[in-house]
């Protein structure tokens, strides 16, 4: 059967004014760049999320640290790092992040600085970039702590809480939408208040957190 010329010219030309499903189409189109937008700012919002909960993390450590009086204990020590970690819950840190809390004093020659003691918890297996305990007790190989230009020292009797948190961020959609892969790290440190014994003591016998056991 044969069209004629005058029906297909009708029916291009209803078909032209046809707008029916237009909105329908634009949608479709628009659709993926929209939920690829917000998908977006869903996660560049929950990494500035996990970078302020990580300095929230080392705010806790290093102020709750210094400001335990006269001696301090393991259990205190155990106390302030669970108590830290259980903050970053939502972004599981204590099986991707960090905690390192550090005990910065003069050593006894006077000419460095000592890393009397120190602590971890997290299960990311990552070393302080800045010694083990006991670095500079018997020379001067550490002089300060911190990043460059930030650096901090102990003065003579006194000790200063140095805190480092390292966390690998976990993304909720893709690390694309950031960039690639990220490591968030930060640093902080506060003199010791009203504590004239640096030493740390263990008397109910609890399990320290030493820097060679990595655990969630």
């Amino acid at each position: 059967m044969r069209l004629k010329p005058d029906f297909l010219s009708n029916f291009a030309r209803r078909l032209r004014r046809d707008e029916r499903g237009l909105a329908l189409i634009e949608f479709a189109i628009g659709a993926p760049v929209l939920v690829t937008l917000g998908l977006m700012g869903l996660e560049t919002a929950q990494f500035g999320i996990a970078n302020l909960r990580v300095t929230q993390m080392a705010s806790i450590v290093a102020d709750s640290a210094s400001r335990v009086r006269d001696s301090i204990d393991e259990a205190d020590v155990i106390d302030i790092l669970t108590g830290a970690k259980l903050t970053g819950t939502s972004i599981g840190f204590a099986q991707n992040g960090r905690i390192i809390l550090s005990s910065l004093e003069r050593n006894a020659a006077g000419n460095g600085q000592w890393i009397r003691w120190q602590r971890c918890d997290g299960a990311k297996q990552v070393a302080s970039s800045y010694g083990l305990e006991d670095k500079g007790k018997t020379d001067n190989s550490l002089q300060a702590m911190g990043p460059t230009g930030r650096q901090i020292a102990a003065q003579a009797d006194t000790a200063v809480m140095f805190v480092e948190v390292i966390y690998d961020y976990q993304p909720i959609v893709s690390n694309a939408a950031i960039g690639g892969a990220k490591v968030i790290k930060t640093t902080l440190a506060f003199n010791v208040r009203q504590r004239t014994n640096q030493a740390i003591s263990n008397v109910n016998s609890a399990t320290p957190k030493i820097c060679t056991t990595y655990a969630a």
